[in-house]
């Protein structure tokens, strides 16, 4: 059983992580760091090699600067490797792995989306306008991988199908083009999906999506999927009242050792492509705080009406604050709160800052 506490990086955690976070997590590796070109802010980007196995993973954190419970997964997995554990020492002998921990250390750093000149870096795979851009492509070119793991984090509002069950984790094999044939190398990455599926439903059971595959040759993972390279995207979701994301950090370590053991062991034959098409679309159907009966506390809401809110993350000295915001007024049937208050009483609203937060919105609205 693979025990996510025993490599558990404990000097990095929450929402935060810019370059600075990470400089210590670097003195532990032991291989030497390459440079791979800098930053628009001139910011040096670095990547560094483990194992010295045939099959060749190229991964990559934080292309997204808001997005770091992948690079938090990363470090873990970067300690699980360094263990003298039977499964790691499989796959350092059968696999070499190129890591880039941060893509966009200026984004980070502003904790926005985007880099220094406000372009995203993930559609930026055909122009390559950006520094980061090109330091990306140069390390695929160079180091010519057999896989690709590109790790994001997505949004709250994402349901694992039309339920009530949030997309703790979404996966994607990218299309190669706009017909999204099932290419030989998209079949493979489908089946390392299925693989990681597989392992996650014993701990996380309906919490896992497929995210989206409308083809985007801008994007860095249908470039690379075009490209022949088997590639798979990770989203990292929400967990309930984990907005830090702790624990998804802990199913997304599990995640990246269970694709790289199915590498390793050469085991991808034995999942099924159909199995990847069971794993259910993401729908966006979730918000923050979905309040019932707003009109208790506002007039202006109307009997029927419910109100969605949705928390935005606000950079605050090196701490991320989640703001409310009203997101919908409606009906809302079909759709669900990570928390619900039914507004029966404005007691139900308890006595935490954050409740207090969406009671004075509710009470400042205006119809």
């Amino acid at each position: 059983m693979l025990e996510h506490s025993l490599y558990k990086e404990k000097s990095i955690k929450g929402r935060y992580i810019n370059a600075d976070s990470i400089q210590g997590c670097f003195e532990k590796v032991r291989s030497p760091l390459i440079p791979i070109g800098n930053s628009v802010k001139g910011i040096a980007l670095h990547a560094f090699s483990l194992g010295k196995g045939p099959k060749k993973i190229l991964m990559w954190s934080q292309m997204h600067g808001n997005e770091s419970t992948t690079t938090k997964a990363v470090w873990d997995m970067v300690n699980f490797l360094d263990s003298e554990d039977k499964m790691a020492v499989e796959i350092l002998q059968k696999c070499t792995l190129m890591v880039v921990p941060m893509l966009n250390p200026d984004g980070a750093a502003a904790y926005t989306r985007e880099n220094n000149n406000e372009i995203d870096l993930n559609r930026d795979a055909k122009n390559l306008s950006q520094p980061e851009s090109i330091s990306l492509r140069q390390l695929f070119d160079a180091f010519q991988p057999d896989f690709c793991f590109n790790l994001h984090d997505q949004r709250t509002l994402f349901s694992a199908g039309q339920n009530n069950r949030p997309a703790t984790v979404s996966f994607l094999s990218p299309a190669s083009n706009p017909e999204r044939d099932i290419t030989p190398n998209r079949e493979m990455a489908m089946k390392l999906i299925v693989a990681m599926n597989r392992r996650l439903q014993k701990i996380i059971p309906g919490q896992v999506g497929r995210y989206d595959d409308g083809f985007n040759d801008n994007c860095v993972g249908d470039t690379f999927q075009m490209l022949g390279v088997p590639t798979v995207l990770f989203e990292a979701g929400h967990f309930p009242n984990d907005y830090e994301r702790e624990k998804t950090r802990e199913f997304i370590f599990i995640s990246l050792v269970e694709a790289l053991l199915t590498i390793a062991k050469e085991e991808i034959d034995m999942f099924k492509t159909d199995d990847y098409f069971s794993i259910p679309n993401n729908y966006k159907l979730f918000f923050d705080v979905l309040v019932k009966n707003p009109k208790l506390v506002n007039e202006a809401f109307a009997t029927e009406q419910s109100v969605g809110i949705r928390f935005k993350e606000v950079l605050d000295g090196k701490t991320i604050v989640f703001r409310p915001e009203i997101a919908e007024i409606g009906v809302l049937e079909g759709f669900y709160g990570h928390q619900t208050i039914e507004c029966i009483d404005t007691k139900d609203f308890g006595f935490s800052s954050e409740q207090q937060e969406i009671l004075d919105l509710l009470r400042e609205f205006k119809n």
